[in-house]
Formats: C-alpha cells, sequence, structure tokens
C-alpha cells in the first residue's frame, strides 16, 4: 500500500477556493497534478488562476449558498466537468454579526438558510451521483466555535463575540457530517470534517494587534495558524491515505479546543 497523497489525475472540486483558506488548498492542489474545478464568487477564481499562473485549475464563478439554484448548478458542472473523485468545501455565506440579545430568529433561520443547507444540497447531490460509481468523498468546513463557545473576554468594544448563528449552524455541519458518513458508507463514499482553530489572515492581525495578541494566548502553540498549515490535512482526507478514514472531524486548531 502507498501513503503517498496519490491526487495526480483525481478530479477535486473546491468551494471558496480563491478565499483565504481556499486559495492554499487549490495551489497545493495544482502542484500535486490533480484537475482542481475551483469555484467561487464572480471574478475570485479567475484572479487566483492568473495571478498563480495555475496550469491545472478550471476557474468558475457560482454562489454555492443558494439552495435552490444549486442542485441544476451542480448537474451543470458535472456535465462540462466531470464527476469529481473528491470536493473540498470551504464557501459560507458571512453570519449575523448580531450579539445574542440583538439577533432576530429570522436572521438566526437566514444563517441556516444561507449555509448548512447549501452544504446539505451539495452532498446529497454529489453523493447521489458518487454512489452510482462506488466512490468519491467529500470535506466540509466546520470551525472551532462549532466545538466550543467563542469566549466573550477577547473580544473588546467595538468588537461583538462571534456570533450564535455562526457556532450553531458549524455544530451542525459536524453532525451532518457524521450522518451522511454513516448513510452513504455502503456505497464506499466518505464524509469528513476539517474543523479549523483560528486563521485570521495577517492584514487582519496587523489591524487588531491586542485582539490578535488574544487569539495567539488561547492556544497551547500560541500563535495563530497560517492558511498553508491547513493544506497538508485536507490533502490527506481528500487522498487515498485516508482510505479508512470517514464520518471524522479533524482539528487544526493549534490546540485551542484542548483546554
Amino acid at each position: 500500500m502507498s501513503y503517498a497523497r496519490n491526487l495526480a489525475g483525481k478530479s477535486i472540486w473546491i468551494t471558496g477556493g480563491a478565499g483565504y483558506l481556499g486559495s492554499a488548498i487549490t495551489r497545493a492542489l495544482d502542484t500535486e497534478a490533480a484537475q482542481v474545478v475551483c469555484i467561487d464568487l464572480p471574478g475570485k477564481a479567475e484572479a487566483l488562476v492568473r495571478e498563480h499562473d495555475l496550469q491545472r485549475t478550471i476557474p468558475v464563478t457560482l454562489d454555492v449558498n443558494d439552495p435552490d439554484t444549486l442542485p441544476a448548478a451542480i448537474d451543470q458542472l458535472v456535465v462540462q466537468h466531470g464527476l469529481p473523485d473528491g470536493v473540498a468545501h470551504l464557501a459560507f455565506a458571512s453570519s449575523s454579526g448580531h450579539r445574542l440579545e440583538d439577533l432576530p430568529v429570522e436572521i438566526f433561520q437566514n444563517t441556516f438558510a444561507r449555509s448548512l443547507a447549501p452544504a446539505f444540497v451539495l452532498c446529497r447531490a454529489l453523493a447521489e451521483k458518487m454512489k452510482t460509481r462506488g466512490t468519491g468523498n467529500i470535506v466540509v468546513f466546520s470551525s472551532m466555535y462549532g466545538v466550543v463557545a467563542p469566549d466573550p473576554r477577547i473580544y473588546s468594544e467595538p468588537m461583538t463575540p462571534n456570533p450564535i448563528d455562526y457556532g450553531a449552524s458549524k455544530a451542525a455541519l459536524l453532525q451532518m457530517t457524521r450522518y451522511l458518513a454513516v448513510h452513504y458508507g455502503p456505497a464506499n463514499l466518505r464524509f469528513n470534517a476539517i474543523t479549523p482553530g483560528p486563521f485570521p489572515p495577517p492584514a487582519v492581525q496587523e489591524a487588531n494587534l491586542k485582539f490578535a495578541a488574544d487569539l495567539h494566548a488561547k492556544t497551547a502553540l500560541n500563535r495563530c495558524g497560517v492558511n498553508e498549515e491547513i493544506v497538508g490535512p485536507t490533502l490527506f482526507l481528500l487522498s487515498d491515505s485516508a482510505s479508512y478514514v470517514t464520518g471524522h472531524s479533524l482539528v487544526v486548531d493549534g490546540g485551542w479546543t484542548s483546554w
């Protein structure tokens, strides 16, 4: 048995593939000689491909956070690019930003409608196609705040603590991953999650030095992650090296949730 990642020639879709974390994964997949479909909002995937001269990456413009139009869009993508071997789903519609006391229930529900529901639609639509083939795997992205609550002491004014609708939707995503893993396991499909810890972009840290220092102190490694550090865990789950891993949440948080 080979323990190499063996992603060369594999068809991998990545949603949110031009974002801070997604772009690092997209570039790595391209380097690994995977056939990459990078899905993001208008102009973003195209700019990433152009900036880094990605030779094996096809940019696609699509808002995957619209569950009503997503099934037809997936059908069209499969026709154009074939059924993927693996998918990394990072795209996430922004949460409310409201404090708990001021959060209208309609906005709470909208976060689920624009974040959790599209993940469900994407996973189910592709799994139903993959199961006839008998192979496939999907990696979704949760959050440390789907595992633990945010510490309000590090969110000083004018910042607000990470909102409850965000954490609740990310926690639900972990349960959905387990459910899908069990349901589609007999078809040899794998579902796993990456649960990132603090990965603020450098510009965000530079603009909020006190907050960045507080984030560092909350991790066992006393620092925030950089986007390249999400690549190895993600590529592992997408690869055949993880062929016996399903229903798992791989926590990449510098020890944030360890205490």
